[in-house]
């Protein structure tokens, strides 16, 4: 019976053990835990990465797209346009500043939003379309951004599951208005424990965020806006900076695996990711949809290989979204897929044996 891990968060952390040991104790040393030069060191290394002119560490993914709300003068009754097959946090805040999510169905081939049927929801309440790059590929950023310009709305890239992957040659997270993502340990780019990053090459929108994030100050016991604390630790921001460096190399290795993954099941009649032409996936997730989950499920279970759901149940069918109304039938292929789809162990890490045994047992 095997143990293969969901995510082997060890052995990467056994690689790079001595480096980040090092950085966390630098840290330590000189005592600076909240902003500083670790923080900005961090920074710094993230906008080179990424292509965006400005990158600005925060608390979580969540107060990354909270951030990216406050920042463009989000309101109560606005309204937001985004997926309902995502997790929680992508209309969560939206809700939290008193704004409406409106939803809008998923592309059968990447489960990402269907920009086709974006501009059918826009209404004068419409601020922005916030589209989610689900399991390590973006939308179709192209279409989006085009709509965004044309209807005056602000494109924010809800790239928590995304960063590292590219769309036509340039990084998750510049690809819009804002990009937004995670740095959850189990995320491509983990830290250990919560934070996150906003990304814009908008030098007003940035300087905004920066504001907002320091509880609206930006001298100390000065508020010129309401903001929330949302910053980055100074521990999270050195680890980060450690892995950072190894980052391009795990991006290949994802690939790699993804890539073997999609071979080693290519004739067994089962939906595995299909990547579009011109876009990279980081295999955030490495999703099957079948139609015997969990006959499937319980099968690799027998045999010490588990499995998540992402996600079983599609978010305007949540009990704190039936205020808003939607019934069962109006995002017929964003519920198919929560009944559908499931994510088998993926990690730079995952040995080709287990990637055998795994597609064997399928």
């Amino acid at each position: 019976n095997m143990n293969v891990p969901f995510i082997d968060l060890q052995a990467q952390y056994q690689r790079y053990k001595s480096e980040i040991d090092i950085a966390i104790h630098d840290v330590l040393d000189t005592s600076q835990y909240i902003m500083g030069p670790k923080v900005k060191e961090f920074e710094d290394n993230l906008a080179k990465f990424s292509g965006a002119k400005h990158a600005i560490g925060c608390a979580s993914g969540t107060d990354a797209l909270l951030l990216a709300l406050m920042a463009i003068g989000i309101e109560t009754g606005d309204e937001i346009i985004t997926t309902p097959f995502t997790f929680i946090a992508s209309s969560e805040v939206i809700s939290l500043l008193g704004a409406i999510p409106v939803f809008v169905d998923i592309e059968q081939d990447t489960y990402n939003i269907n920009a086709d049927l974006i501009e059918a929801k826009i209404t004068n309440k419409t601020k922005a379309i916030m589209p989610v790059s689900l399991y390590g590929q973006t939308a179709d950023m192209d279409k989006i951004n085009a709509i965004g310009k044309k209807h005056n709305l602000i494109v924010i890239e809800d790239a928590a599951q995304s960063f590292g992957a590219t769309y036509k040659g340039k990084q998750s997270c510049n690809l819009s208005d804002f990009g937004c993502t995670s740095f959850f340990p189990s995320k491509p780019l983990g830290c250990y424990g919560d934070g996150g990053a906003l990304f814009t090459s908008n030098d007003e929108l940035a300087e905004k965020a920066r504001i907002i994030l320091a509880h609206g100050s930006k001298k100390r016991y000065e508020h010129t806006v309401i903001g929330i604390n949302g910053r980055l630790d100074a521990i999270q921001a050195a680890i980060l900076n450690v892995k950072l460096k190894y980052f391009s190399d795990e991006v290949q290795k994802r690939n790699l695996i993804g890539q073997k993954y999609i071979d080693l099941l290519s004739d067994k009649g089962i939906k595995t990711p299909i990547i579009k032409e011109g876009r990279t996936s980081v295999y955030a997730q490495f999703t099957l949809q079948v139609d015997n989950r969990q006959e499937l499920i319980d099968k690799l279970k027998d045999n010490g290989i588990p499995t998540v759901i992402h996600y079983p149940k599609p978010l305007h069918l949540q009990e704190c979204y039936s205020f808003l109304n939607y019934s069962l039938g109006d995002f017929p292929i964003s519920e198919k897929a929560a009944k559908e789809v499931f994510s088998l162990p993926m990690s730079p890490f995952l040995s080709e044996e287990h990637q055998e045994i795994i597609t064997q047992l399928i």
